[in-house]
């Protein structure tokens, strides 16, 4: 993508990937910044995310019948969370979507935006369907406030898409460990404003003026990870179902027809529980440092021991200061105290095996997790035992 003119702003620092080509920050201030897009005064470009329209009259039944959302009858302006998974049920492309009538909109990882148009296109057989990249032309810029960006309108309705995170969706069910009214997700309301290049130069101008405050992909990052939102660019790897990260919260219907995948949701769900769970960890000792994603996290029973899982996601949040999204295994005990290897040297984040463990990790950090997925999640369906397979 072309370097986003908000990267001209005063101060902007460039972001690394997977957020690279808009700004970490505006001037060393990353905390005011998250306190301010979580008050609803800031926006935060997104401008790096992929964008990909999708026309033609077939085009909802034919999505719905690929992917884990319910989405046929999706209305013009509803925002919807969705899922492309292999056969074996995991997960290998989430978006964003919504539609105005005349298209469906999908908004992904910068970096996947294109092998999801390809797979898409290649899959249309003899529907009615135009799948085109938009990246280009079309840009996300972010808030969580009421403001008005100048989202375009190509069939009549302002291209604006809200997370369903927020509350969760009908026909989903939340594996979160935690009374549903207090459940952190309440607290970001992200949306995502679509604009094209000029209406993206005017947001720029406005920043300039003083009428709008810019934040940085670090201030929406910390935000995320204190309201437990998964990200693929983050959170995913290459063995990652739903059920681990509870998306099935947000992005999976469990009362629809057959998809690719769904095999694996319903068995997991009903009889089984997923291997790992997604936790939120509280650091102690950082000094400012953070682990990186794919540091390993240890029973701090047992340091020296197996790591029982991985960091995903660490972030410095504006109100609990060090904190961390992990995947650990489903059987670690929930009240366990952990350490995570404050360490350069990462192993690769989709081996947590005991030949993977530093000699020498440069330092450890006392962690104590949060329950997000519960360790009983799963299991919903009872059989009784002279009907189980012997």
């Amino acid at each position: 993508m072309s370097e986003s003119p908000f990267l001209g702003l005063p101060g902007a620092v460039a972001a690394a990937a997977p957020d690279a080509g808009v700004a970490a920050h505006y001037g060393g201030t990353p905390l005011r910044e998250q306190r301010q897009l979580a008050r609803g005064l800031a926006i935060v470009d997104c401008s790096h995310l992929g964008i990909i329209e999708v026309s033609g009259e077939d085009r909802l039944t034919w999505i719905d019948s690929l992917t884990t959302q319910s989405i046929a009858n999706i209305q013009p302006g509803e925002s919807a969370e969705n899922l492309l998974l292999s056969p074996q049920g995991r997960i290998e492309f989430a978006f964003g979507m919504l539609d105005d009538g005349a298209s469906t909109w999908l908004i992904s990882e910068p970096d996947l935006a294109a092998g999801l148009a390809e797979w898409l296109h290649k899959m249309r057989f003899r529907m009615r369907v135009v799948v085109t990249d938009r990246s280009a032309d079309l840009f996300a810029i972010g808030t969580l406030g009421a403001q008005d960006l100048g989202a375009v309108a190509p069939g009549g309705v302002p291209l604006v898409w809200h997370d369903p995170w927020t509350t969760g969706v009908e026909g989903a069910v939340s594996y979160a460990a935690i009374d549903p009214a207090e459940h952190p997700g309440h607290d970001f309301g992200l949306s995502l404003h679509l604009v094209d290049a000029a209406g993206r130069e005017a947001l720029v101008e406005r920043v300039r003026s003083g009428e709008l405050e810019a934040a940085g992909a670090m201030a929406l990052n910390g935000l995320r990870v204190a309201a437990w939102r998964p990200r693929q660019a983050y959170e995913f790897d290459d063995r990652i179902i739903p059920h681990e990260l509870d998306l099935l919260r947000s992005a999976v219907h469990l009362n629809k027809g057959c998809y690719r995948g769904q095999e694996t949701i319903a068995k997991v769900h009903n009889l089984g529980h997923p291997p790992r769970r997604l936790v939120q960890l509280d650091l102690e000792g950082t000094d400012g440092r953070l682990p990186a994603k794919g540091a390993l996290v240890h029973l701090g029973s047992d340091p020296d021991g197996k790591p029982v899982g991985r960091v995903t996601s660490a972030v410095m949040h504006y109100e609990s200061g060090p904190i961390a999204l992990a995947l650990l295994k489903r059987a670690v005990d929930p009240t366990a105290e952990l350490v995570v290897e404050l360490s350069e040297n990462v192993s690769p984040v989709e081996d947590v095996q005991p030949d993977a463990v530093e000699e020498s990790p440069i330092e450890r950090l006392a962690a104590f997790q949060t329950v997000i997925v519960s360790p009983e999640s799963g299991r919903a369906v009872s059989i009784p035992r002279g009907l189980r397979r012997k």
